[in-house]
């Protein structure tokens, strides 16, 4: 009653033993089934005067077989004395107040709920004197596109004239151009319906009068209107009845499993978790990394460490919420088989009675996600994105004298030449994921693509259901030869010739890490710059052998690139200097600045995206897009502020260094938002001549400078500044790495159904006891079919020499 903090049963001991509060509420909720009326069915459903808590309740419960009673009292430690609620005589009249606050208090958890903030739909106020045109439109049960532009996704029937138009672009790459909008400035005429959403239950109608959606409640006069009966329709995404649509619905069959009796799995390592609304994601990237033993040991075998080490708010701690939730699927507490006694009472009444089983993350998912603009919404995200986030939160909240994040760590040795003067650089730098590219110019199966692109042809242009999707088949051998192969270098510099010159790149691993994560890049931008899908096949092995890809360095007669930075040309102006000198160091990268505006963003705005990204391409930029567009100031022009004559007292202190002296304060402030200091930000940039990129790599690879204080900035900056390079320098200054043989097995993989990583689902599939088992949020079962080639983020861990 004092931090007002919530503690299960075995752990209110412990918080008592380590802060000595001792008055605690302690709430209840008794679940029973109804006593039968005198006909032999349930009592006739009333609202239950007994309930008072605002505690989420299990939908599967909801109905007339079923009652609540919560049940409230204090709780005094250490002698465990209990006061039943409400308790005015024995109770001073604060703690009255107090206990009536709580219990009468919304739960926290009602604004994280993914229909939270959706209010109930209105009737709009055109529905009821809608005007109609009778013009003969009538709309085909299929085959629909927009009026204007041909587009056949997001389309809007308006329920005046039977125009079908497209509608809004939106972030996640759906959408269209805006037509159905247009069309109501020109006419007035106000709803419009989403084709596809349409089914015997009601549709989605949009009001543009009234902008927002709305009810309408003479739907199915206004739909028959234009030849629609809504007791034939059925939700689809594009217009077709669902037994017409083959190609994506198989893809949601295959990777799920469906159509095939899967046996449920419980007990330790086998719990599900709840799906919060688009938390697919992070349910899938969770599981997988709780089936590591070195997570397992890191934060579940730490746990009454963690916990009586914990602050005050373990709420706020990341070890401790990590330590809560591997507890959670690792213990079988939340994963119990029904009992058998159960099975045969449904079984002889011939009724399914649903298992109570699986975690809901809430809190988890609050914390981890706290101040990023993506994470803490209710979209879908990238799974590999999230996995990235986990590893850099792991990295700067360790826990014990090793870091468990070390297992997927590994040194990339990238070999830079200069084509004309055959020269060459090493470099080295810390990655965690080895992205492999989708190899399409060497699909196996060519001419069944072309067949099955020319029937689909055909079919759009008759307007008939397209053919069963026939899939690109990918061998990996050539997703890893274009891994391996040289990449051109844009705007190489070459310092041998002191002049822009060709080059080519080449990565190979300087180590390899105990547990190598593959990402299939299926995610890329279609000709008109939408994010679409690969939808492809890939052979993905159960054993992977990648010691040819073992870096050598140095080779005998190779010549190293001389160490000289390229020049900086500094024009006449004065008032100039400074801001030319660093959108020349800069150099934005214009293609990607191009991409973005053909996008239709603006350009001052992409041009912000690009360089706020460290020029990391126009799929990163456009993610930044997203999270900066309701920002007053997003399209103003890119101002980047001097930095020349704001140094510090200790630069002050050795002479009037200039620009060389203190990196970009736009650059400092992007990682300061990232939740790191203001002097390692500094530190960091200047140990890498400020790159972004390079920076953040510098930071994550040596987390125990985080604790440094500012006063060791300058003494450090020399050394640093001279080791920009080099990460693997031996000694604590060098990344932890695991090295050992490139030769791994799979264990696990995540899959994605959809058209984007901000739209569809992921589920897992792990290998456990010499069994694949799938993970689908709740649902945990053993797997029949694991489809190992249409995963997205592969998982293998190193076979033992």
């Amino acid at each position: 009653m004092n931090t007002f903090l919530g503690f299960g049963r075995e752990h209110i001991e412990r918080h008592y033993r380590k802060t000595g509060q001792c008055v605690y509420l302690h709430l209840k909720r008794h679940v029973r089934e109804k006593v039968p009326g005198a006909s032999g069915g349930a009592l006739p459903k009333r609202k239950n005067a007994k309930l008072f808590l605002d505690l989420e309740t299990n939908g599967d419960l909801n109905g007339d077989d079923f009652e609540y009673e919560d049940e409230a009292k204090l709780v005094i430690f250490p002698d465990h004395y209990e006061i039943s609620l409400p308790n005015i005589e024995e109770l001073p009249a604060l703690v009255t107040i107090a206990c009536d606050a709580l219990l009468s208090a919304k739960s926290p958890y009602r604004k994280q709920d993914p229909d939270s903030w959706e209010e109930e739909l209105q009737a709009s106020k055109h529905a009821k004197t809608l005007v109609q045109l009778d013009n003969g439109v009538r709309i085909p049960p299929s085959g629909w596109k927009c009026s204007k532009c041909d587009l056949r996704e997001n389309l809007w029937l308006n329920l005046t004239d039977g125009s079908v138009l497209c509608g809004k672009w939106f972030f996640d790459g759906s959408g269209g151009n805006g037509h159905a909008v247009e069309h109501y400035k020109e006419t007035g005429y106000p709803l419009a319906v989403k084709l596809g959403t349409i089914t015997p239950d009601g549709a989605d109608v949009y009001s543009f009068d009234e902008e927002e959606p709305v009810l309408d409640p003479h739907i199915a006069k206004h739909l028959a209107h234009f030849g629609i009966d809504m007791l034939q329709m059925q939700v689809t995404e594009n217009g077709l009845r669902d037994n017409d649509i083959k190609p994506r619905v198989s893809e949601w069959e295959v990777i799920q499993e469906s159509g095939v009796k899967l046996k449920p799995m419980y007990g330790p390592g086998y719990t599900g978790m709840k799906n919060l609304g688009n938390s697919c994601y992070l349910n899938a990237v969770m599981q997988t990394i709780f089936s590591i033993p070195e997570f397992q040991r890191a934060y579940v075998g730490n746990l009454p460490r963690i916990y009586d080490y914990s602050p005050l708010d373990p709420t706020q701690d990341f070890n401790t919420q990590m330590a809560k939730l591997g507890h959670g699927l690792l213990s079988g507490q939340y994963s119990k088989p029904p009992m058998k006694s159960d099975l045969i009472e449904q079984v002889m009444k011939e009724e399914h009675k649903p298992q109570h089983n699986g975690i809901s993350p809430r809190m988890f998912k609050a914390f981890i996600s706290k101040g990023h603009p993506e994470f803490s919404s209710n979209r879908q995200q990238d799974a590999q994105e999230f996995f990235l986030h986990l590893i850099n939160l792991v990295e700067r909240n360790p826990v014990g004298s090793e870091n468990p994040s070390d297992v997927f760590r590994f040194l990339v040795e990238e070999r830079t030449q200069c084509c004309q003067s055959r020269k060459v650089r090493y470099t080295e730098r810390v990655d965690y994921i080895m992205q492999l590219p989708v190899a399409m110019e060497a699909a196996t199966n060519k001419d069944e693509l072309i067949a099955y692109e020319l029937k689909r042809r055909e079919a759009e242009a008759a307007r008939r259901a397209p053919p069963e999707l026939v899939r690109a088949k990918i061998p990996f051998s050539a997703c890893l030869q274009a891994f391996s192969e040289p990449n051109n270098v844009e705007d190489f510099w070459s310092s041998a010739l002191q002049a822009k010159s060709a080059g080519v790149k080449t990565s190979r691993f300087a180590s390899f890490p105990e547990y190598l994560v593959v990402q299939i890049k299926k995610f890329t931008f279609g000709l008109d710059w939408i994010p679409k899908k690969l939808d492809v096949s890939v052979d993905m092995p159960d054993f992977l052998d990648i010691n040819h890809l073992r870096a050598t360095g140095l080779q005998p007669g190779e010549e190293e690139l001389p160490d000289i930075a390229p020049p900086i040309i500094i024009p006449d102006d004065p008032k100039d200097r400074t801001m030319n000198h660093f959108m020349e160091s800069l150099d934005i990268d214009e293609s990607s600045v191009m991409q973005l505006a053909e996008m239709g963003f603006p350009l001052e705005a992409c041009r912000k995206a690009v360089y706020y990204t460290g020029n990391l391409g126009a799929e990163v930029a456009f993610n930044w897009i997203i999270a900066h567009m309701e920002e007053p100031d997003f399209a103003e022009p890119l101002v980047v502020p001097a930095f020349g004559g704001a140094t510090s007292s200790g630069a002050a202190g050795l002479g009037a260094v200039g620009l060389d002296n203190q990196p970009p304060e736009e650059m400092v402030a992007i990682i300061i938002s990232m939740g790191f200091q203001r002097n390692l930000a500094i530190q960091a940039l200047k140990a890498t001549n400020n790159n972004l990129e390079r920076a953040l790599e510098w930071i994550f690879s040596r987390p125990e400078l985080e604790e440094e204080s500012e006063p060791a900035l300058d003494v450090m900056d020399m050394e640093n500044h001279a080791n920009a390079n080099i990460l693997a320098e031996t000694g604590s200054e060098g990344p932890r790495i695991k090295d050992g043989p490139g030769r791994y097995e799979l264990f696990g993989f995540i899959s994605h159904m959809g058209t984007s990583t901000m739209s569809g689902h992921y589920v897992c599939h792990l290998k456990k006891e010499g069994r694949w088992v799938i993970y689908n949020d709740l649902r945990v079962c053993a797997s029949e079919r694991p489809p190992k080639d249409q995963g997205y983020i592969y998982f293998y861990h190193r076979i033992p020499s």
